[in-house]
């Protein structure tokens, strides 16, 4: 049975027009009232089946994706001892070993291109990509107090927990530009397509992030799971391997993995790797963008059950 909300006159007559059409998106309703001497009645019922996203909702909460981005952003490096140091830590420690088992041990083809930066490349975008993917998953259960209490757009916060994750993914990039340097690595004109890359991974990130984020709500085992589909995820990701290796049109079906494009983009633009990464780019860019949509609309189909289960 839908909730009745009494307003009082003043406070409906002095609204806001922000608010009064927050409250139509809300699918609240005023109801006819016979009587002047008492207060309007309006009805509030919940969402059914598919909805649209909203996303302009989510550009009037602005300040609050920003001050969740930034609360995101403290809590991660609060009370640590090497605080944002982790940031470089973690992808160049791994370059360190791939280097020294892939690259020395194994032999394995980095396209002419020296190993340590032909690995570092892309982990940097991977780390970024993972980090986003891992806490995001987590976000709306480690925010159930601020979503059983308050009303606001609710993907603005696994949204925040990935725009936190850029802070990050420049300071690892600042080593990479000193390994650049380090390796006499010219920089070309492709890397103002570096751009285009980064929003790729971004997006890839958000968008397998709205699906587990809402998956765990419903599914607390997923926070088990996740784990494993990164190390996956990060196997089936030419990280270690060139992409080369497939012959076409396998190749392109390997772009299928949106990290995939993402990588060899950024050996492409910064590191002038020569590979043709225009059918790779093409079905990475098309799958990150169905993973983002899927993600989304599912996002906004569960969300009504969110503040109950959380």
């Amino acid at each position: 049975m839908p909730a009745l909300v009494r307003l009082d006159t003043a406070t409906t007559t002095n609204m806001p027009a922000s608010h009064t059409s927050a409250l139509s998106r809300l699918n609240i309703q005023p109801m006819e009232n016979d009587s002047a001497d008492n207060p309007p009645v309006v009805r509030i019922q919940p969402s059914r089946g598919w909805v649209s996203l909203r996303l302009r909702e989510v550009w009037e909460y602005r300040e609050l994706l920003y001050f969740l981005t930034w609360r995101d952003i403290k809590v991660r490096y609060k009370q640590t001892a090497l605080g944002a140091a982790w940031a470089i830590i973690q992808p160049l420690f791994t370059m360190l070993v791939f280097s020294l088992f892939f690259g020395r041990l194994a032999k394995v083809p980095s396209d002419g291109i020296p190993y340590p930066i032909f690995c570092y490349t892309a982990l940097v975008p991977w780390t970024f990509f993972a980090n986003g993917l891992t806490q995001s998953s987590n976000s709306l259960v480690g925010s159930s107090n601020l979503i059983t209490k308050v009303y606001f757009p609710r993907l603005t916060i696994p949204l925040a927990t990935v725009l936190s994750g850029i802070i990050d993914f420049l300071l690892a990039f600042g080593i990479l530009l000193v390994m650049m340097i380090y390796y006499s690595v010219p920089l070309s004109l492709k890397i103002l397509w570096f751009p285009v890359f980064l929003s790729l991974a971004l997006v890839t990130s958000l968008g397998v992030g709205l699906w587990l984020s809402a998956l765990n709500v419903q599914y607390r085992d997923v926070r088990y799971v996740v784990p494993f589909i990164a190390q996956f995820w990060m196997l089936a990701t030419p990280i270690a391997y060139p992409s080369s290796l497939l012959n076409e049109p396998w190749r392109t079906v390997y772009g299928l993995n949106p990290m995939a494009g993402v990588v060899e983009g950024f050996r492409w633009a910064l590191l002038g790797a020569k590979i043709s990464v225009g059918p790779l780019l093409i079905a990475s860019s098309v799958a990150a963008v169905l993973i983002l949509i899927g993600g989304a609309f599912y996002f906004r189909r569960m969300e009504k059950t969110f503040a109950d289960v959380v």
